[in-house]
Order: structure tokens, then sequence, then C-alpha cells
């Protein structure tokens, strides 16, 4: 006897664990000669499974066994991101809650180890809540970006791009973040809103406007536009004032980079603590010196009064001596500008002229299409010319507007945590290698930025620099899928560093989902208490419940809003699904059923070949819409299928004809179809119909041109209308189910004879009769369903039609003047835009049930007339 629910907190687990045993998720060499890769993104060490690993991993879980029931060679390999920046701060964060100590106090081995450990847990931590999702990945393929051969893999590319003039050390400004005393990438800032005064000091001829005075200590050099007007006559010349720390000589020159509508059109430049200001620098061969220290400090070579300050100590002291010396012409206050911060642990960023590791993205260096591009060329090409197809298509304006900015790439790190650099140091020599050259070199004591190794994700944890038979038979991979918050950070890297090694495309696709929002589009933060744990909704829904919903009724790129009524509706389905297999299950003998009949040796009814040609479309429109990556318009097709053609229909006309061929094949399809999206309750029911094999190693179904009936299905779709009619009438007449309802159908098809017991049945009506001559019959509501079918539902003998027709005529007439009223108010924009909202929103809600209950009462005096 199979139970009346799926009870999934029992049954998942137990699933899971089958299919593991059963080596399910391992490639396997199919019909198919080609090969499926996905790449994992691996999640940071550092915690647990949130929504968005919960959406990436439904998401690829569906494609993967999709392409494996197809016959591919599938790889779905996993993983985790050692994330050095995230994980030192993380574990550095609760050393200092437990202990009261700094890494510093431990010192780098003690600290590494507790790093390593915190690591270690927080893995094992990822793996179980990726299996609770399903994730058919081959576990036994598992990576850490900082596994020994992983680590191998990154020291040679450092070295091949070291030695092609890609990579070099050099001066430059980067982001600099003092909380953490590292370099951060250009990427890894986020600007926040803030309001601040903005300062116009007289500097020698000109007026500037800056948000930083602490900068302009040194400041020599005014820069305006050429065709600027104003300033014309200025441009070349040297002028002798007062200043900061006393008098100065300081020059006018021009260029183009220059806003003439930014403050006065002028402006000074601090060239070691700006990004643009070193660039106009490097353009005009000026001097560079620093004045801010890596503490966020003022340094005493650029002032003796200041020395030791922090940044806002001696901003303030600087404006009070430029209104000493009567320098100071404006201060604005509610200045709007945007704060730099980095992303990891909210430092305040400050640009810092240093000397770093570079990767030089400009260089002509790269064999790509039979000719030498630059990095970020390549990086161009490979989205212009289609190579790689970025999902959805807007996404790629978003790609191109940040690589057609994109600097050299800074890769070093002041961390202790992470991948080091191959590269030794003795008196002012460099040599990039693995091992020490020898005694007295000291090797480099930064680490390399994460998203270098992060970014050899597709070919590293294949066996890069080695040609392993796993690297030409995998790659490049086929789908890349992730947010589309992390295009920047990891999908252009990846792009960046895998041409370059393998002069291959990392991946064909870049499938791009949304973010995950409450029920009211907001962001999910602890802070709203308007979070979900996926985990918690797992154990009160099911797995296959939360996958539907996370990935149910979005597109790539477009965010998602997932809160408990969502799921539990889609438990509903799961227990829908469930249901009308049961259904099958306990109406059939499983040994006798014919798993594969000879159909043309089975007798079929119109119903019968209806559902057989509309399996025949589903499965051919589903496969379609996997194979384009539309995932929820596929999971929509099969949802509506089950529900509404198979349950809604066929069941209850199997109910009075019943066909076990026909019902167990629509059963097995529907089950294939539905697999890639529920795996656990298709997986349970599958072994409940007597299979032998696990579905997970089952083909996807292929239409049959035998099982197609383009005519009798449309004949069913008429009896089918016939039905609705019927039900809509007695619905807009009020009859209840259970009433005594006597229903003619006039018609001229055989089809309603045969079928008179069905139409009964899904009617629910008590008298049925089906008349081929014309017949009219008194004391009726008449509706033509169409051209050859009418119905005529029997009323009450004693009704006064024309009292009736009265009674809807004046109801009619007074929906009209009230949804007149209500339309006059919502058209006027006083009432829309000063009424309290919740006020408006009941008026249109009035407005739409107004109109709904006047088209009813409408549709039942044309049936009486």
């Amino acid at each position: 006897m199979i139970p009346k629910t799926f009870d999934y907190n029992s049954k998942e687990d137990k699933i899971y664990q089958n299919w593991l045993k059963s080596n399910a998720f391992k490639p396997k060499p199919g019909k198919v000669e080609d090969t499926f890769t996905i790449m994992m993104p691996p999640p940071n060490a550092t915690g647990t499974l949130h929504l968005g690993h919960a959406t990436m991993l439904a998401i690829q879980d569906i494609m993967i066994r999709f392409k494996r029931m197809q016959g591919y060679e599938t790889l779905w390999l996993p993983g985790t991101d050692h994330a050095a920046i995230a994980t030192q701060d993380k574990v550095e964060n609760l050393q200092y809650k437990k202990t009261g100590k700094s890494r510093h106090d431990f010192g780098k081995e003690k600290f590494l180890q507790l790093v390593d450990e915190f690591v270690k847990e927080s893995q094992d931590t990822i793996v179980k809540q990726t299996k609770k999702m399903g994730a058919s990945c081959d576990w036994d393929q598992m990576k850490f970006t900082l596994d020994d051969d992983l680590k191998e893999a990154v020291n040679e590319m450092f070295i091949q791009m070291y030695n092609d003039g890609l990579i070099y050390r050099g001066d430059r400004v980067i982001n600099w973040d003092p909380k953490m005393q590292t370099t951060v990438a250009d990427d890894e800032v986020e600007y926040k809103e803030e309001y601040t005064n903005f300062y116009y000091f007289q500097f020698g001829p000109v007026v500037i406007g800056t948000s930083r005075p602490e900068t302009k200590f040194l400041d020599d050099t005014i820069v305006v536009h050429p065709d600027d007007e104003r300033y014309k006559h200025l441009i070349g010349k040297e002028f002798t004032h007062e200043w900061i720390n006393g008098q100065i000589t300081s020059k006018v020159i021009a260029d183009e980079s220059i806003d003439m509508e930014l403050g006065t059109g002028a402006m000074t430049i601090s060239p070691a603590h700006s990004f643009i200001d070193y660039e106009i620098a490097q353009k005009n061969n000026l001097q560079y010196e620093r004045i801010i220290d890596l503490e966020g400090k003022i340094l005493e070579s650029a002032s003796t009064e200041c020395a030791g300050m922090t940044i806002k100590e001696a901003r303030k002291k600087v404006v009070e001596i430029l209104k000493a010396k009567d320098l100071v012409t404006d201060i604005q206050n509610n200045y709007h500008h945007k704060l730099a911060v980095n992303y990891r642990g909210g430092g305040v960023i400050e640009p810092q002229l240093m000397e770093q590791w570079f990767i030089d993205v400009n260089k002509p260096a790269v064999d790509w299409k039979n000719q030498k591009m630059s990095l970020k060329e390549v990086m161009q090409d490979v989205i212009k010319s289609k190579d790689i197809q970025i999902l959805p298509n807007s996404q790629e304006n978003v790609y191109f507007n940040w690589i057609d900015k994109l600097q050299d790439w800074c890769i070093s790190r002041q961390i202790w945590y992470g991948h080091s650099i191959p590269a030794w140091f003795k008196d002012g020599e460099v040599k990039v290698q693995k091992e020490s050259p020898g005694p007295d070199w000291t090797q480099d004591p930064d680490s390399l930025d994460t998203w270098f190794s992060s970014g050899m994700w597709t070919f590293s944890t294949l066996g890069w620099p080695n040609k392993t038979e796993m690297l030409q038979k995998f790659h490049p991979t086929d789908v890349l899928e992730t947010g589309y918050d992390i295009l920047f950070f990891w999908v252009a890297r990846m792009i960046l560093m895998t041409t370059y090694a393998t002069g291959q495309i990392p991946f064909k696709t870049v499938y791009l989902h949304g973010l995950v929002r409450d029920k009211n589009g907001d962001k999910m933060s602890k802070s709203k208490g308007n979070g979900i744990d996926p985990l918690e909704v797992i154990e009160k829904y099911g797995t296959d419940a939360v996958r539907l919903s996370l990935v149910m009724g979005t597109r790539p790129g477009q965010d998602t809003r997932l809160f408990e009524e969502k799921i539990a509706s889609f438990r509903n389905f799961v227990t829908k699904i469930w249901n009308s297999a049961r259904f099958v299950i306990m109406n059939l003998d499983l040994d006798k059923v014919d798993r594969n009949p000879d159909w043309s040796k089975i007798s079929l009814s119109h119903g019968d070949k209806w559902i057989l040609d509309l399996t025949q479309q589903k499965i051919s429109e589903t496969t379609k819409l996997l194979e384009q990556y539309r995932l929820s318009e596929a999971g929509t097709k099969i949802y509506d299928f089950l529900w509404n053609d198979v349950c809604s229909w066929y069941l209850e006309i199997s109910k009075q004809n019943q066909n076990p061929a026909v019902l167990f094949y629509v059963l097995s399809a529907t089950l294939k179809m539905l697999h890639p999206f529920v795996p656990f309750v298709t997986e349970e029911l599958w072994e409940k119909l007597g299979y032998k094999t696990q579905l997970i190693t089952e083909t996807w179904p292929e239409t049959n041109q035998e099982l197609t009936f383009e005519q009798e299905s449309n004949q069913i779709h008429g009896l089918m209308q016939t039905i609705k009619s019927i039900r809509s009438l007695m619905s807009d007449f009020d009859v209840p189910k259970d009433s005594h309802i006597s229903i003619q159908v006039l018609n001229n098809h055989s089809l309603y004879g045969t079928n008179q017991d069905v139409i009964k049945h899904m009617a629910k009506v008590s008298t049925l009769e089906i008349h081929t001559q014309e017949i009219h019959p008194e004391k009726t509501i008449t509706q033509v369903v169409n051209p050859n079918v009418t119905i005529f539902l029997h009323l009450d003998q004693n009704i006064d039609i024309e009292a009736e027709k009265e009674k809807m005529n004046q109801e009619i007439n007074n929906l009209n003047k009230f949804i007149l009223g209500l339309e006059k108010k919502l058209a006027n924009k006083n009432y829309t835009e000063q009424a309290p909202t919740h006020i408006v929103q009941e008026t249109r809600d009035n407005l739409s049930t107004s109109q709904e209950k006047l088209e009813k009462i409408s549709k039942r005096l044309e049936a009486l007339s």
C-alpha cells in the first residue's frame, strides 16, 4: 500500500545516499558523444548555505540531471574557495571575541593553523548542506582552491605570465584598506552614500574645490580644461603664493579629462592618493609624493604640524590653517558623494601609491585567433563574437562597461592566508620561481588576490598545466551559472585567466541568476528579520518544494521573491504529483502492466489519444526549453501538464474508461520530465512503480510519432470545452454541485454519445441527454459552445424567467453606476496621490470585483435571452 503523502523528512537522505552508493553522479560515457560540464562556483569556506547558494544549486542540478538523462557524459565538479580576505577576517574576529588576541598575538604559523581548522569545519558544513539541496555533483572530484595541485597550478600561471611580461612589479595607485592593512581590487570596493562638506580654497590665481583638504599639503599643480575660457590665459604660467605649509610655486597645466562643470573647473592634484590625479601626473611627467601613511595618518614629510594626525583630525586642522590665512572662500554643507569602502570588513578605502604586483591588461602578448591581443581585447572579443553567450543578454552592456574601463589588475595582498607569491628578493634583485634560489633569499611576504586562483577554476581543477584526460575531455566547460552580482568579481577574471592559459574559452554560456528577495521585493537581511534559512524551510516543506520556489516564475538576471506561502504552494504541487501517481499505482496491477507496449495492438479511446498526443507535445516543448536554459518556462509547462491535463482531465476520464498502458506510460514520461526539478519525490515514485533502475539513470523521454493523434486531440478539445461550458453555466447561476441537474446537448458528432458517461461525471450532472437533431426545450438556459454544439440547462419549472431578467437588468444598471463612480475617483490625481495608499488600493480592488460581477451577471442575462 502506498502512503497517502510523501514523507520527505524520512526519505530524502536515504534517496540521496542510494544515489551516492550507485555512483549515479559520476561521469559515464553515454549514447551522446559530447560531454556536458558545469563547474560549481565554489562557496567561500567561511559560513553556511544561504539562499543565493540554494538558488545556484537548484538551477545547476536541473541542468546537469537533464543532460545526464539525455545521455551526455556529465561532470558537475564541486568545491570551495579559500576566500583569503574574508576567511582571515572572520577567523581573526572570532579569535578576538574568544581570546582577546589578534593574529599578530598568535603569530603567523599558529594563526594559519587556526584558519585551517575553521575552514575544515566550514567545508564539512557546506558539503552537508549542499547534499540537502539534492545536488548531484561528483564528490570524488571536489576541489579546494588551496589544494596542493591547485597551488602548483597557481605558481605555474604566475611564472608563465611573468615570463611573458604580463605580470610586473611597479608603483601604481591602488585601493588600500587601512583597517585590514591590505590592497583591495577595484571591484571589491563598495560605494556608500554620504553627506559631507565641500570646501573652496584660494589657490594662487584660481579657486579650487575639494572634499578632501587633508590630501592637499604638497599640491603644486593647477589643472584646467584646455577649452575653458576662464583659465586659458593662465595655462603654462607659474605663480608664487601662500599655501598650507607656507609659500609655494605652482604651475598651471591643461588636460582634457577635467570636467569644466565640476566645482570651479580648476583643480589641484594629489597623484599619490587619487586614481584620476595619478593618470594626469603620468601623462604630464609630474612628481608623486605620499601624504598619508598605511595607517591612515599624515606623514611628517607632508606636514610637521599635522604629522601623525588621522584623516579626520587633519581635515579639521587644514581648514583652520587656511582660514587663518584667509584662503577659505566658501564651505558647502551636505555635499553628497559616494564613500569608497571595502565590502569585506567595511574599512574606508584610501588610494595609495604603492609598489605591488600587477597584471598588464593592455599589453598585446596573448595569441588569440591568429593574432596578438591584449588580455582586455580578448575579454572583449569573446563576448562580441558570441564565443561566450551571457544570459540575459542585457548583462552584456554591464560587462563591457566594466571591461572597457579595465585598469591593470593589482594581484598582491598584504594578508597571511592565501597563495604565496613565487617571488624571491635579495639585495634589490627579484627572481620569480617556485623554489628558493638559495641562502639569504627572502620570499615575498604578500599573498595573491583570491580571484587569481578562482579565476583558474575551470581548468586548474581538471589538472592544468598537465594535459590530463579530464582537461581534454571536459574543457571548455558548458555553463557557468552564478549570480549577476558576481559578473566582474569572477566571470571576467575566469575569461582573462583561461583564454591566456589554455587558448580556450572557459565556458560557452554564462547563466546569471538574480537575487532572492522577500515578499515585498526588499533585500533579505538579518537586521530586517526578513531572511529565510533554506535548511529550515527544507525541513518544513521538503527540498523539492524549496527548489521549485527558487526556480519557478523567474528568468536569468531577474530577482525572485521568496516567502513561506510560495514554498507551501509548491509543496502542494509535490503532493499533487504524489497523489496522481498513487491513483495510478492503486488502480493498476503493476505486475501485469505492459511497460513497453506495441501501440498498434492497443485499443485507444479519444481521451487516450488526446493525452498521448499531448504528452508528445510536452516532451518536445520541455526539451527545447531546457536546451535553451529557459528553466522556469520548462517547469511551468510540466507543472500545467500534470496539474491541469493529467490530473484534472485524464485521471478523471480514466475513472470512466481506464487504459492501463496509457496511464502507466503518461505517468512514467511525466515523472521523467519532472525529475530534474523535483528529484526526491519522483525517484521515490519511480521505485513505487516497480522499476528496478533508479530514475536518475533513466533516459530523457523522446517523442514518438506513433503516438501523435492531431485529429482526435482536436475533437477531444471540443468535448472538454463543452464540459467547461456546463460547469461555467452552473457556476454563473449558482447551481450547487450536488443538485439534480438536467442537461441536454445538441451536437452532430458521435464522440458525445460514446463519451456520455465521461461528460456526466466530469460536469457533475445527474441527467444528460445527447441530441443530434435540433431541439427547442422550454424553461432552459441556452449556451452555444461552438457552431456544432449547444447546451441547455433546465431551470426550476416554477421560475419566472421574465422577472429574473428584469431583476438582472436592474442589478446591471446599479453596477454600471457604481463602477462609473469608482473610475472617476481613480481618474482624479488628487485622490490617487494624496489619499492613503491602502485606501486607494481598496478602491481599485472594489472596481475590479464590481467589473467581474458585472461580467458574470451579463453572461447570465445573455443565456436567459
